[in-house]
């Protein structure tokens, strides 16, 4: 858990590297204000509180691309940062089969404290940092990581990795590519287990597509990167395909 009363962190904002990593379900801290939730421990550690292993393998990433990493410090039970305003999951009453019950019935100033002090800082981090680049001419892919649980109502998921993509699919179809090219056999969900119709794409699409930006969404199942070799194995994999991914793409650009 994040112990940090930010409702966003931004390391390396200087980093030298293309790409910008974003996190947005990495953490399960709940401010003190509103206690528990209702929720036990192992409720509040498990996935419908975040995206397990989505920021360790984001930091590895960040540190090995030198990349910029943003990451949320609230649990998505809070509210969640990957979804519009108008959403109805934007603040959870029920996530899975597990009631949030302190979230039901909250007053107007109540969902809107929440919207200001952590979900538009969050996207406003994120928007500051890639205006920066902008304003300095430096390129910018966004790649937005998170994590899936591997079995959901009670249906198992096969795919260790998916990727996502918003309007535009290119850059996400150059690492799909580059992660079948060093892995045949790797079972790569292509917009799964989510798709952009499923409402889980408001960073891809706001901070991406939205500024014209090559983007890609990575959804990695959580029991691939709950230990530190998984961290490293996926995060060196990902580092090598999405450097091959960027080459790919601006020889298509080129050519």
């Amino acid at each position: 858990m994040v112990s940090c009363d930010k409702a966003v962190v931004v390391t390396n904002a200087r980093g030298t590297s293309p790409f910008v990593i974003v996190c947005d379900h990495a953490s399960n801290r709940i401010p003190e204000r509103y206690g528990d939730l209702g929720l036990s421990q192992v409720q509040r550690l498990s996935h419908i509180a975040w995206d397990p292993g989505a920021l360790a393998v984001s930091r590895v990433l960040s540190d090995a691309l030198d990349a910029p990493l943003v990451q949320s410090t609230v649990s998505r039970l809070v509210i969640d940062c990957n979804r519009a305003l108008d959403a109805p999951d934007l603040i959870w009453t029920l996530s899975e089969a597990t009631p949030i019950l302190a979230n039901e019935n909250l007053d107007e100033a109540e969902r809107q404290f929440r919207i200001s002090h952590f979900h538009q800082a969050y996207h406003a981090s994120i928007h500051t940092l890639l205006e920066a680049r902008r304003h300095a001419g430096r390129e910018a892919v966004l790649v937005c990581v998170h994590s899936f649980t591997p079995v959901y109502h009670g249906v198992a998921r096969p795919w260790p990795i998916g990727l996502i993509h918003g309007s535009d699919q290119r850059f996400t179809r150059a690492l799909y590519d580059a992660l079948k090219a060093e892995d045949p056999e790797l079972n790569v969900g292509w917009n799964l287990p989510y798709a952009a119709q499923s409402g889980v794409t408001l960073t891809l699409e706001q901070h991406g597509d939205g500024r014209g930006l090559e983007a890609t969404m990575i959804e990695i199942r959580h029991d691939e990167i709950l230990e530190v070799d998984g961290v490293q194995f996926w995060s060196e994999r990902l580092a090598r395909c999405l450097v091959a991914a960027r080459q790919r793409r601006k020889g298509a650009v080129r050519g």
